[in-house]
């Protein structure tokens, strides 16, 4: 068993970085993930959101990594999250279904706001990947922990990509409506003028 662990600051507030969790995939940074299917999702009576996700995803592990386990890259995660936006706190949990016999990787994601900078969100990060049954299990499973690692990286650039997008679409939607009014304002202008 290897356990591999990761902080990281995001310089954008909490609510913007779980709305980008939310909108993370697809991305063209991390494309390993590529088909999500919401399998529950409820409120529960201290107005947590618990949703239960299902990932289709691609791991990328060299070739002679799947040649000795035998296995398909294509693997299924379930994923259980938790957002408190009372506690400011969103915790996602996830498992690999495929595969669990001889691999297992079990990951937490944490954001809350961060310790000393409110404007800014913390990201702890957990994996811990478990080999069994398969030849030099220490040394795949250490091959797993880098895969992770190159995998949270583009995750980061994943979600200020999403937020650079969020962002994006906001002023295009303020830009929008601004004309919008402006027009309906300018006919009634016209239309006032007309009258008189």
């Amino acid at each position: 068993m290897k356990i591999w662990t990761s902080e990281h600051v995001f310089n954008h507030s909490w609510e913007t970085v779980v709305k980008a969790a939310w909108r993370k995939y697809p991305n063209p940074m991390n494309p390993s993930v590529v088909g999500i299917d919401v399998l529950d999702r409820k409120v529960d009576v201290n107005g947590v959101l618990k949703s239960h996700r299902l990932l289709f995803t691609n791991w990328g592990l060299p070739k002679w990594v799947v040649n000795v386990i035998g296995m398909d890259e294509d693997c299924y995660v379930s994923e259980h999250s938790e957002v408190d936006s009372k506690k400011k706190t969103m915790m996602l949990k996830s498992r690999n279904l495929s595969f669990c016999s001889f691999l297992t990787v079990d990951e937490q994601l944490v954001y809350s706001p961060h310790p000393t900078d409110k404007s800014s969100t913390l990201l702890t990060q957990e994996a811990v990947i478990n080999v069994k049954g398969v030849p030099l299990t220490s040394y795949l499973e250490g091959v797993v922990v880098g895969s992770c690692a190159a995998n949270a990286q583009k995750g980061r650039q994943a979600m200020e990509w999403v937020i650079d997008t969020i962002k994006t679409e906001a002023k295009e939607f303020t830009t929008a409506a601004k004309q919008s009014m402006d027009n309906m304002m300018g006919q009634n202008h016209r239309m006032g003028a007309k009258l008189s």
